[in-house]
């Protein structure tokens, strides 16, 4: 009779054990990505026209849930717009910048139910963030004097200290190893980055303060911190 209960036990320990190992499969992320990515730009400033430029990113992600995620990024790159000789204004720079941004981002699989497949399944990867940052402004080219209208001249600083408000959407690829855990990722999105002073084209001029766009591509690379998620994130 012992024989016969050990035996039992043993079987709903087996059975167990793999119910869980199964239950697993397709749960685990990890916590921790790097980042890089490509970013394409149009600055809105008190230049008459819009030049676009390019900068680079770097980016490291905490990721509390496959769908929620903690962003540390930095970025470097020029910002340029104006034209010294058509516009009336004469204005015209080039700005070398860096800013350094935190953002939350939550993505819909994180409030929606995706286990059916489908359209539910295809907008999970979609996602919003905002956060705050700083961003250093350094002018190394500028025109402040309108060849067009004699006298006109438009003062301001060639560097200069400012926060920022980033507010982001975008999508993420997830391409996912054996174990079904994102190690992989493409992050395409638009985001507007909105500067709470004057200085990124270094003219003090106009009520609107500046801001500049960007459409963006970026690849993250898991990185460990192996954690575990309520719902499968494969579907």
């Amino acid at each position: 009779m012992n024989n016969y209960i050990k035996r039992f036990f043993l079987l709903v320990i087996v059975v167990l054990a793999a119910n869980i190992a199964k239950a697993q499969s397709g749960y685990d992320y990890a916590q921790y990505d790097l980042g890089l990515g490509l970013d394409f730009n149009k600055p809105y400033t008190d230049a008459q026209t819009i030049t676009g430029t390019r900068s680079g990113r770097l980016m490291f992600n905490y990721n509390a849930s496959p769908f929620v995620n903690y962003i540390i990024e930095v970025q470097t790159g020029t910002l340029r717009g104006g034209d010294s000789v058509l516009t009336t204004s004469g204005r015209q720079f080039t700005n070398s910048y860096t800013a350094l941004m935190m953002r939350g981002q939550l993505q819909l699989g994180e409030i929606i139910d995706y286990s059916q497949g489908g359209m539910s399944n295809a907008f999970k990867n979609l996602y919003f963030s905002s956060g705050i940052g700083f961003i250093y402004n350094h002018i190394t080219e500028i025109n402040r004097a309108s060849v067009k209208v004699p006298g006109f001249y438009t003062p301001g600083e060639n560097n200069s200290k400012q926060l920022v408000i980033p507010v982001r959407i975008g999508y993420e690829f997830k391409f996912y190893n054996k174990y079904g855990e994102p190690g992989f990722k493409i992050d395409m999105g638009y985001q507007n980055n909105f500067v709470l002073g004057d200085g990124l084209d270094g003219f003090t001029a106009g009520k609107q303060k500046d801001s500049y766009s960007q459409l963006s591509i970026g690849f993250k690379f898991a990185v460990g911190g192996v954690a575990t998620y309520s719902k499968q994130i494969s579907n």
